[in-house]
């Protein structure tokens, strides 16, 4: 009946937060064993008793501060300087500008909203459709999960009991090349639509350009910088990248007022606050699973059907591809980690940055995949296209997301090479 109250609640579009803790809850009342309801408040709290897991607030009034302070619009000036003479030059730089982004939002959903408000309506106005223009930056949302900072790799990190720095770094070399693929589907796509042939800004443009943009890109900067160089945590880099946020927004741009400062905080609030309470829920999910040995059960079965490595990392990645279309990523992630790594780690041999990043690359391809979708419903919202056209113009994104998928599965170095593991 806990599999039935499990379902029945998420049918019932119940938020995933409290789809957990009462299926929690009934698990522990229909076992009869109440004594464990005593241990459900210290569990609730244990899932976030941990400093890893400041840096997620941070790094979200990062993006927020960044949005309302026009850095954003500063860093697609930047990459209109770089790919913006090309064919299809603004599908080149909504990438570019994306991959910017997602190394300092790390959010998905995030980015998706704050790309789909700043360069949609342009690449329609030069006469781009809205349904591939939302997809382009729909799909560009995909990068922030392995492209450090990233929301997942914290939670991974914490999960797993890994440095999160390390993840951070693991994930660089797969966030080049997933880009590099997406590229890739920008020519080809192009070519057959025929889009216009971008052009180079001008010498004033590109100046300008330069000395408003530079300055905005020394947020990745010091968040990817500060992490290799060992000088600040993950936690400290999203301290550092408010900060520079806050002061180019307010002192360089003069975008950022003070009156503004409430409405941010405020958002950064509910939202990371929302995270955390699924985290807490999750936590206790997990407590369950793990109670009721169901790691073990599962590598009996999965050692059952293969002992290759790159053979159970594709059972992985098919597996979370349906988990992904109908529950939360973070969720599902907090979910399935307990269970898969030690089978992974123990049995397989596998290492925890290379299934990490597997993982979280799998479980945000859910974001823009049905029945949920829920980045599919936000590119809809924020560009009035439908989502169906979206999905339809995303599918060559999504197969070179799938392909980058098999490639990172099939060749540990990619994950772990920079790390020297």
């Amino acid at each position: 009946m806990t599999v039935a109250v499990f379902a029945i609640l998420l049918l019932a579009a119940v938020p995933i937060a409290l789809v957990l803790a009462l299926t929690a809850v009934w698990y522990i009342a229909a076992s009869g064993n109440t004594v464990l309801f005593e241990s459900y408040p210290q569990q609730l709290f244990g899932a976030i008793e941990s400093y890893g897991l400041l840096a997620i607030p941070l790094f979200m009034l990062a993006g927020e501060l960044m949005n309302e302070g026009g850095v954003t619009r500063r860093l697609i000036d930047l990459a209109r300087l770089l790919v913006g003479g090309f064919r299809g030059g603004l599908a080149y730089i909504n990438l570019v500008a994306n991959m910017m982004m997602a190394a300092i939002i790390g959010s998905a959903a995030s980015q998706i909203a704050i790309m789909s408000r700043a360069m949609v309506p342009a690449m329609e106005r030069e006469g781009y459709d809205k349904s591939y223009s939302a997809a382009i930056t729909a799909a560009g949302g995909l990068l922030s999960p392995i492209i450090p900072p990233s929301m997942l790799f914290v939670l991974f990190g914490v999960i797993a009991q890994v440095p999160i720095a390390e993840m951070f770094i693991a994930g660089i070399l797969p966030g080049l090349l997933l880009g590099f693929s997406f590229f890739l589907a920008i020519a080809v796509v192009g070519l057959r639509q025929q889009y216009p042939k971008g052009n180079w800004p001008t010498r004033a443009e590109a100046r300008r350009a330069l000395i408003m943009g530079v300055p905005a890109l020394s947020i990745p900067l010091i968040i990817i910088g500060g992490i290799l160089l060992g000088v600040a945590t993950p936690t400290e880099s999203a301290a550092l990248a408010s900060l520079v946020a806050l002061l180019l927004g307010r002192l360089l741009y003069g975008e950022l007022t003070l009156g503004q400062l409430p409405r941010v905080l405020t958002r950064t609030a509910v939202n990371a606050g929302l995270v955390i309470m699924l985290i807490a829920a999750a936590g206790v999910f997990g407590w369950v699973v793990t109670y009721e040995r169901l790691p073990q059960m599962a590598a009996a079965a999965i050692s059952a059907l293969t002992t290759d490595p790159f053979l159970f990392l594709l059972l992985v990645i098919g597996s979370l591809l349906l988990v992904g279309m109908v529950i939360d990523g973070i969720a599902a992630l907090i979910l399935v980690v307990p269970i898969l790594l030690p089978i992974a780690t123990q049995q397989f041999d596998i290492s925890p940055y290379q299934f990490g990043v597997v993982v979280c690359l799998t479980l945000v391809l859910g974001l823009l995949t049905p029945p949920v979708g829920a980045g599919l419903f936000i590119a809809s919202s924020m560009t009035g296209a439908s989502t169906l056209h979206i999905f339809r113009a995303l599918i060559p994104f999504l197969l070179a997301t799938l392909a980058t998928l098999v490639l990172l599965a099939w060749q540990p170095w990619l994950t772990t090479g920079l790390i020297g593991r």
